[in-house]
């Protein structure tokens, strides 16, 4: 059987979005993998990482958690995908995942100067995305889901940032060949976003935001759902290479 993934699961979503799955879940749809090639570890709740070994790829998700608040299972994960990043396994980090991978590797992570950034954006690739492998062959601008308040401050060294939205100078970042972080959430459905949006209501009230007009203008994103298919599709075949 080729071998699976490991969905390293971080947090879970707002309580009104329970009823569609936890993101291990939502990233298992999303991504095309099959049930049977997905392993699920819940760090926030305690569990323990496997080694590496045997692994096609690990996708980690989003959270509610900060990564600056250096929680215990965060800083232990941060370790671990240090460690698997260096050996050269395939990392897909997703919103929370993203910053924790950013951070693991020497980035810098804090609250985005621009604000919380909610709902569908326009993302805008880089030069340097040309040549990847998950960004190359995308439109130079597609819409994605968004939903954090931290950001990637500052990439680890030897980093190439490959993508940024109006808000938010680095959507996308590579490291080395395998490892990539996004800020946007290509496991959301336009549901998903809406419901966020409207759980988030009197938050975004309080910061000046009409959360009304946000609804309003989320859209479906396809193209944030191929870019991670494209890590699944890239990292399956390196498995399958290596074995």
């Amino acid at each position: 059987m080729t071998a699976p993934f490991l969905i390293i699961e971080t947090g879970q979503p707002v309580a009104s979005m329970r009823r569609h799955g936890g993101f291990p879940h939502w990233i298992r749809v999303a991504s095309g993998l099959p049930r049977e090639r997905v392993v699920s570890i819940n760090v926030e709740a305690g569990e323990s990482l496997p080694t590496a070994a045997g692994f096609a790829g690990v996708i980690v998700t989003g959270s509610g958690a900060m990564v600056t608040e250096r929680r215990d299972w965060s800083e232990a994960t941060a370790a671990w995908l240090a460690d698997a990043a260096r050996a050269g396994l395939p990392i897909f980090g997703i919103c929370y995942g993203h910053q924790l991978l950013a951070h693991a590797l020497g980035g810098v992570v804090g609250d985005n100067p621009a604000g919380r950034e909610m709902g569908t954006f326009e993302m805008e690739l880089l030069p340097p995305a040309a040549d990847d492998v998950l960004l190359g062959p995308m439109p130079e601008r597609f819409a994605v889901q968004l939903t954090h308040q931290q950001s990637v401050l500052k990439v680890p060294e030897g980093a190439v940032v490959l993508a940024r939205s109006a808000l938010d100078p680095v959507q996308a970042f590579r490291w080395g060949d395998n490892a990539w972080g996004v800020q946007f959430h290509p496991e959301f459905s336009a549901t998903h976003m809406r419901g966020y949006i409207q759980a988030r209501k009197v938050a975004l009230q309080r910061e000046g935001l009409d959360p009304a007009a946000m609804v309003a203008q989320v859209a479906a994103t396809p193209e944030g759902r191929r870019v991670m298919r494209r890590f699944v599709h890239h990292a399956t075949g390196l498995a399958r290479t290596n074995g």
